[in-house]
């Protein structure tokens, strides 16, 4: 099973290559530059939970600034998937010249709710300890995800450290820790409401599962919601979400776009029209990403325009 998710990972990291790499004359040219512009630092560990190791990997743009850095969650309900089949999720990231974090975290088989958010958030908080170790520039972190992935990009980028989640890896001002603040969040049509996909109409078997048998489960499914953490001063936050989506209904992005409306913090909800649980398709896939750079354009101070390329120029002014 694991040898067949790799095999599909290649074919749709190949395609990906095709889709992306529009700033060279072809995908070897591009695949050669991302070689030689790029190292990989595979199974570095960010935690110790429920008896096993938490692994992130790095992917860093070989240059001596710090460069714009994407941490990304991987999707599948909380229950099934691993960072080694998201790698053609953040090709795009690639493409424009940042550093990415592939984020592994306990599914539900594991550890039911909240585990899973609060590994995302120690797989940030590794990220600030480690900035400049690996040319993460901290001011510029972006946190994204498909699906379950979405929604851990969403609790990630939304909690603050005073919210009670982050007790496995506090911070500790002995080793410099700061409070963490994402630049933005780019969520791929996360769950914004848990208990929505808990019970009742749009009640979701994975939901149920992530839940488990607790007997709080209704409080929990609440304190594991993005939509009970909007308040001021939050990141700007854009969320893609097709409006015929079966697997997370498109009501809840469209629930935490009106309640971030109401408290006047910057979102965006960019809706494909007809789009299902993600596989878009190449065209809608291309606009999406363009609205997401134009987005962060808008709101995170200092990055490449559009259409500039990062791995022909090494990185040289990919951060200023």
């Amino acid at each position: 099973m694991r040898i067949t998710r790799c095999l599909v990972a290649l074919v749709l990291c190949a395609t990906t290559v095709v889709i992306f790499a529009q700033s060279t004359s072809s995908p070897v040219q591009w695949s050669e530059s991302v070689s030689q512009n790029y190292l990989v630092y595979p199974d570095q560990v960010y935690g110790f939970q429920s008896g096993t190791q938490l692994k992130l990997d790095v992917w860093q743009m070989q240059t001596d600034v710090a460069v714009p850095t994407v941490i990304y969650y991987h999707g599948g309900g909380w229950f099934f998937g691993d960072r080694t089949g998201a790698v053609p999720y953040f090709m795009p990231w690639i493409a424009r010249g940042w550093n990415v974090i592939n984020v592994e975290y306990r599914m539900s088989g594991t550890a039911p709710a909240p585990a899973a958010v609060q590994d995302a958030r120690c797989a940030l908080r590794w990220v600030y300890r480690n900035a400049k170790q690996f040319h993460l520039d901290s001011s510029r972190i972006i946190v994204t995800g498909h699906s379950a992935g979405g929604h851990l990009a969403l609790m990630a980028g939304m909690l603050q450290d005073a919210d009670g989640l982050d007790a496995n890896c506090p911070a500790d001002a002995s080793v410099g820790d700061v409070p963490m603040k994402v630049a933005a969040v780019v969520d791929w049509y996360g769950i914004t409401d848990v208990l929505d996909v808990l019970q009742g109409a749009n009640r979701q078997t994975y939901a149920v599962a992530w839940l488990g048998s607790q007997l709080d489960k209704e409080a929990q499914a609440k304190r594991v919601s993005p939509i009970s953490y909007v308040r001021q001063g939050l990141p700007p936050i854009l969320m893609v979400h097709g409006d015929q989506d079966p697997t997370v209904p498109y009501s809840e992005s469209v629930h935490l776009h009106g309640l971030l409306d109401a408290a006047h913090q910057p979102n965006q909800l960019y809706t494909v029209p007809g789009g299902k649980h993600g596989m878009f398709g190449k065209d809608a896939d291309e606009l999406a990403y363009e609205k997401i750079w134009e987005f962060l354009e808008d709101y995170v101070p200092s990055l490449p325009a559009r259409g500039h390329d990062p791995l022909n120029n090494a990185g040289a002014s990919v951060a200023h």
